[in-house]
């Protein structure tokens, strides 16, 4: 299993300037690439708590100062962009990174980009299955002709630069909605689940959903990744008590907008059980659930938001050593040794 960080940059300090931010968001990449972690996804928002409106450029900062790590958008707000500027983006990017860029293409959290860049909210669907569509047929040919209804046609034109991967990797990230599970199956293309609420079996039909629809169309079986929140110290009470101010700002602020409850330190304390959705905890707990919804989703991949709210930058940079040094080798031995002993009965 591949195990990772994802980050929207979150600015919810007073204390922090968006300069600062980005400065201690390399800091965490160049951190992760060095603790041996796989990957690291930055996310796009276009909102005064995020510093993050350009993935790409983050991205590629990083890249000078990174060797091994894989570098993911988390997400591309695919249905507000322009699908040519974002291969281009990207592939710029692999080029820079010797081959280490990805794309993790979604319809977005939040609606801001959708009037800032002049879409309506009325086509959300169709906008985002339309650039899909065009992104890859970039992605297949250098050539492209195309002609869709949110953006114009495309007659036998190149699209450059080419990246180093052949293809580009693309995944798509879904929060739950069964169809977009289904879309990215029947494209064989891997999925991202977000889980950040709830108890995670009941996303096991999301993923059955996604496997089945490739297996129908005749795809392999596409690699799964699951994105949950999450932070990690030395003990349980320290991730905890460092965690939850932050956590509750954070929910309590996207929950205003859209009708949630305060989070209460119950609530907290419920969603970092084995069977919640949230990875806060000492190195043991975590290794321990993430092998925990292994078994339920089988996934190829796990990441972790550490930054949800703004945690001071020397807390966020030791949970990412705790994450590569203690939790990451747990998690990759037993996996390894589940495999061979599956293997040895078979």
């Amino acid at each position: 299993m591949e195990l990772g960080i994802y980050t929207f940059g979150e600015l919810t300090s007073t204390d922090l300037t968006p300069e600062q931010r980005l400065a201690d968001l390399v800091e965490e990449i160049e951190l992760a690439d060095q603790v041996g972690l796989d990957v690291f996804g930055v996310g796009e928002h276009h909102r005064p708590d995020f510093t993050v409106s350009a993935p790409a450029v983050v991205l590629a900062a990083a890249a000078s100062r990174t060797r091994r790590i894989r570098l993911t958008s988390a997400v591309s707000v695919l249905s507000s962009d322009d699908p040519v500027r974002v291969f281009q983006a990207f592939s710029t990017l692999d080029l820079l990174s010797h081959g280490r860029a990805e794309i993790m293409a979604g319809r977005g959290s939040f609606i801001e980009s959708f009037p800032l860049f002049g879409y309506d909210l009325d086509d959300y669907d169709e906008l985002f299955a339309e650039k899909l569509e065009l992104l890859l047929a970039i992605r297949a040919s250098e050539r492209v002709t195309w002609s869709g209804r949110h953006r114009a046609p495309i007659d036998g034109l190149g699209v450059y630069p080419r990246p180093v991967q052949d293809p580009l990797p693309v995944w798509v990230a879904v929060g739950g909605s069964p169809q977009s599970a289904v879309r990215a199956g029947a494209l064989g293309l891997p999925l991202a689940l977000a889980i950040i609420g709830g108890m995670p079996e009941r996303f096991a039909g999301i993923a059955d959903l996604h496997r089945r629809a490739a297996e129908r169309a005749g795809n392999e079986r596409p690699p799964m990744s699951i994105n949950s929140h999450g932070f990690v110290a030395e003990t349980s009470q320290a991730a905890a008590d460092e965690a939850f101010p932050a956590f509750a700002a954070m929910m309590g602020r996207i929950g205003r907008e859209r009708g949630w409850p305060p989070m209460s330190r119950q609530d907290f304390e419920a969603s970092r059980t084995l069977r919640g959705a949230n990875f806060v905890g000492s190195p043991q707990e975590v290794v321990e659930k993430i092998l925990f919804q292994h078994e339920i989703f089988g996934h190829d991949r796990f990441l972790m938001q550490m930054s949800v709210g703004t945690l001071p930058h020397a807390s966020v940079m030791r949970s990412i050593e705790l994450f590569g040094t203690e939790v990451a080798p747990v998690v990759r031995r037993e996996l390894a040794a589940a495999r061979q002993t599956a293997g040895g009965v078979m």
